[in-house]
Parts: C-alpha cells; sequence; structure tokens
C-alpha cells in the first residue's frame, strides 16, 4: 500500500507488540490502543506511533485496522458501542482480524463492517512470539485475492509466509485446526519422550533422533528442548489461548458434523491440564500432566537431582 496509509493497531500484547513493532521500523504511521493504557503509553515512548484514547479515535484516523486480541467476543466489543471501531470507521476502510477467532463470528463481524461501509478479512498468524520479533510469521488469509494484493505489502512486514485460505472466515478455521494438528503432536510427543525416559532412553537424544526421523514435528523442533526438557515452560503462548484455539476446532467439527474422537480427546486434555496448573500457565506446561501420571520428570534439571 502507499505511504499514505495509515494504521491503526489494536492489541499490544505478546504477540501484537512485536508485530506492531515491525510496522513502525518498515515506515508506517501507526495508531495503537491497547486495555492497558500504560503498555500504550510505554509502546508509544519505546517504538513510536500515537496512543488513542478510544477504538472511535483511532477508527477515524486511519484506513487500516489491525485486531489481535484474545477472543472473538473481545473483538466484537472493540467494534461495537459509541466508542467503537464501527462509530468513527471511515469509507472504505480495511479492518484486518489477527486474532484467533471463532469464524462464525468473524463472518458476522464482516457483515457489520459491511454495513458500516468497511471490508473485514481474517488473518491470524502462526509462529509464536520469536517469529513476530523477526517477522517470519506464517500469516492465513480469508479474503479475496484484490484484497490480499492491496494488503500483502503490510502482512509482509510481519510474516513470511502468507496462504490465502479462502473468504472470509475461512483463516479462523484454518488456525484453529492447525492448532489442533500441532496440539496432538505436542502431547503424543511428550508422552513418547517419557515412555523413552523410563526405558532408559536420553530425551535429548530421543528428541535428535525424532527430528532426523518421521516424528519429527513442530514441537519436537522448536518446544521440546527448548521449553520443556529446560523446564523454562516459556515459549511465550499460553495454555488458555490452546484451550480456546482447541475448542473452536471442536466447534467447527460440531457444525459440519464431522466424527472427532482424537481430536475431542485431544482438546479434553488440555483442558485438564489448564484446570489441574491453574492459571496464567505457557501452553508447553502441558507437559506436566503427563509428568504428573507417570510420577517423572523430563527436565534436565530434575533429571541431575
Amino acid at each position: 500500500m502507499s505511504n499514505q496509509t495509515q494504521i491503526g493497531f489494536i492489541g499490544l500484547g505478546k504477540m501484537g507488540w512485536p508485530m506492531a513493532k515491525r510496522l513502525v521500523e518498515a515506515g508506517y504511521s501507526l495508531q495503537v490502543l491497547e486495555a492497558d493504557q500504560g503498555r500504550c503509553a510505554e509502546f508509544v515512548a519505546q517504538v513510536g506511533g500515537v496512543a488513542c484514547t478510544s477504538a472511535k479515535t483511532l477508527a477515524q484516523a486511519t484506513n487500516v485496522i489491525i485486531t489481535i486480541l484474545p477472543t472473538s467476543a473481545i473483538v466484537q466489543s472493540v467494534l461495537e458501542g459509541p466508542d467503537g471501531v464501527l462509530a468513527g470507521l471511515q469509507p472504505n476502510t480495511v479492518l484486518v482480524e489477527m486474532s484467533s477467532g471463532v469464524p462464525s463470528i468473524t463472518r458476522h463481524l464482516a457483515q457489520l463492517v459491511s454495513q458500516a461501509g468497511g471490508h473485514l478479512v481474517d488473518a491470524p498468524v502462526s509462529g509464536g512470539v520469536p517469529r513476530a520479533k523477526t517477522g517470519e510469521l506464517s500469516i492465513m488469509f480469508g479474503g479475496s485475492n484484490d484484497q490480499l494484493s492491496t494488503l500483502t505489502p503490510i502482512l509482509q512486514c510481519m510474516g513470511q509466509a502468507i496462504e490465502p485460505t479462502g473468504d472470509v472466515g475461512s483463516a479462523h478455521a484454518m488456525k484453529a485446526l492447525n492448532n489442533l494438528v500441532s496440539a496432538g503432536g505436542f502431547l503424543i510427543g511428550v508422552e513418547a519422550l517419557m515412555i523413552g525416559k523410563r526405558f532408559g532412553l536420553s530425551p535429548e537424544k530421543m528428541v535428535d533422533v525424532l527430528n532426523a526421523s518421521t516424528g519429527m514435528n513442530n514441537s519436537t523442533q522448536k518446544k521440546f528442548k527448548q521449553f520443556v526438557l529446560s523446564g523454562q515452560f516459556n515459549s511465550g503462548f499460553g495454555l488458555d489461548l490452546m484451550v480456546k484455539d482447541l475448542s473452536i476446532a471442536l466447534g467447527i467439527a460440531h457444525e459440519t458434523a464431522t466424527p472427532t474422537p482424537f481430536s475431542a480427546l485431544c482438546r479434553e486434555l488440555w483442558a485438564a491440564s489448564a484446570q489441574m496448573l491453574g492459571p496464567n500457565q505457557d501452553h508447553t506446561a502441558v507437559a506436566k500432566l503427563t509428568e504428573r501420571l507417570a510420577g517423572d520428570s523430563l527436565s534436565r534439571s530434575e533429571g541431575k537431582k
């Protein structure tokens, strides 16, 4: 898009902050909004941009608005109301919904935005905080080819791979299903590591072998040594958010009348872990469920005791 593009960015959480920072560093003018006004002020002081006091004032000053928020319900609350985005939306503004949302709600919000004279596309991301910082996220895109072409320069500041998935809502469906596959791979991988450890294999060596073999997946490559075997459990993506995404995936299954015995079990195990561990846990801490059931630990520090 041209340098006349004025971007509004709503949501400066763990993912939103580095994504917004990438846009500022690329030379875009940003209006930013965050529920925590202190964090918003901190972003402006450290990175740049202009802090807004409401979603309405942000919308009045921009023609592209990016939202990356915890849930679809929060996105909807930011859009609606006398101080919401829709109250200040400029004609032909494009709203880029980058949260991990519920596809049916996303389609409803797209209708509301259209009625207000704008356009909504969904563009959720995958890759976590490390790849958000380097601009190497994978971005799924639900919208028209023309919209994708227009938004590509902005999206390329934040992501390396941009994959069109179809109409509005399709990208949010794909994101939930991606996380379902990722969550399943994590659980089976952790169980395999525990079996191997109790047999006498080194968990570190097992990860190396898996990564050179057909058992390789994202968790074996980027999570097990880094966050589980290290005992750090600090990847930057919350356990509660993973459970939310798995619930979205199961909701899609229900809507499409698709039998999902393994997916349902996967979601229940993650939800049970979240309840067992309590709030504010990293998603990699789900490994503690397997550890507790086995009465054993996979972390290097525990293994040295």
